[in-house]
């Protein structure tokens, strides 16, 4: 149990502890499975009711209901020699054209198909999720530290720009890679590239959430660690947003325990204001 704060709010300082880590690690570990329960809950309130077996058997009696697809009829002639009919020979070539390819089925955590309709109600729940923690994070570790480098955008009253968009927003993300990286994942970013155009390319060689990750297959692994990125991505974009960059953020992993974060901002025209 951590000692009572007293004083006010604790000073930023990047070596206070106030939650254990390995706790910490362990609740972004649960988040993914969490957020795959509820997204398979989501997906099953989705799909239609199965019709009662009453009916089913009913049909059956009844004999195929007309015009089934694919339906066969094999009829004898006067020769001895049989003859086949094709009710829907459309319908039967595209249920043979359908049949199961060698394509492996991509799999989630929880060893069932992932269809679209899961991947992204998993990215949104982790995605938002981080998206708050991170304006969170950003109100509370930017206030004591030293202004940004203003820049004014597009709003009512600018005349004109103040300072440089592009030195703003490299202020923004290298607070982001030193101060907010140290506070969640005890260590900096390794390598910030950008093209001065609104991108940036984060590196971390060896990112916290993936570093206890072990799996037979290699790509097997690559495959299940990229949930695991959806929440870091929000953190990442609520952290901008709150500093007022909106920006779009992908994630990718190649080789474990590395990730690669890429950033892209939305800049907005500036307007100006008649006299």
């Amino acid at each position: 149990m951590a000692a009572p704060l007293s004083g006010g709010d604790v000073p930023f300082d990047p070596d206070s502890r106030v939650v254990a880590m390995s706790v910490f690690d362990l609740l972004i570990i649960e988040l993914v499975p969490l957020a795959e329960r509820m997204a398979r809950a989501y997906e099953a309130s989705l799909d239609r009711p199965v019709p009662p077996p009453s009916s089913t058997s009913k049909r059956a009696s009844r004999g195929p209901p007309p015009n089934s697809a694919g339906a066969v009829t094999t009829t004898t002639s006067g020769g001895g020699a049989p003859a086949i009919t094709v009710t829907n020979p459309s319908a039967l070539s595209t249920s043979i054209s359908a049949a199961p390819s060698n394509t492996p089925t991509l799999l989630a955590g929880d060893g069932l198909p992932s269809t679209p309709i899961f991947a992204d109600s998993v990215y949104v729940r982790l995605e938002r999720l981080g998206f708050r923690v991170g304006e969170g994070l950003s109100e509370r570790f930017s206030r004591d530290r030293p202004r940004f480098q203003n820049y004014a955008g597009s709003g009512i009253g600018v005349a004109g720009t103040v300072g440089n968009i592009n030195d703003h927003q490299l202020d923004v993300i290298k607070f982001l890679c030193k101060d907010i990286w140290t506070v969640v994942w005890k260590k900096q970013v390794d390598n910030l590239k950008t093209n001065h155009r609104g991108v940036f390319v984060l590196t971390d060689s060896k990112f916290r959430p993936l570093m206890r990750m072990s799996m037979a297959s290699g790509a097997e692994a690559l495959q299940r660690a990229q949930p695991h990125l959806f929440f870091p991505c929000g953190i990442i974009r609520g952290v901008l947003s709150s500093l007022g960059i909106k920006a779009t953020v992908q994630a990718e992993t190649t080789e474990l325990p590395g990730a690669v974060f890429q950033i892209k901002t939305v800049q907005e025209p500036t307007k100006r204001v008649g006299v």
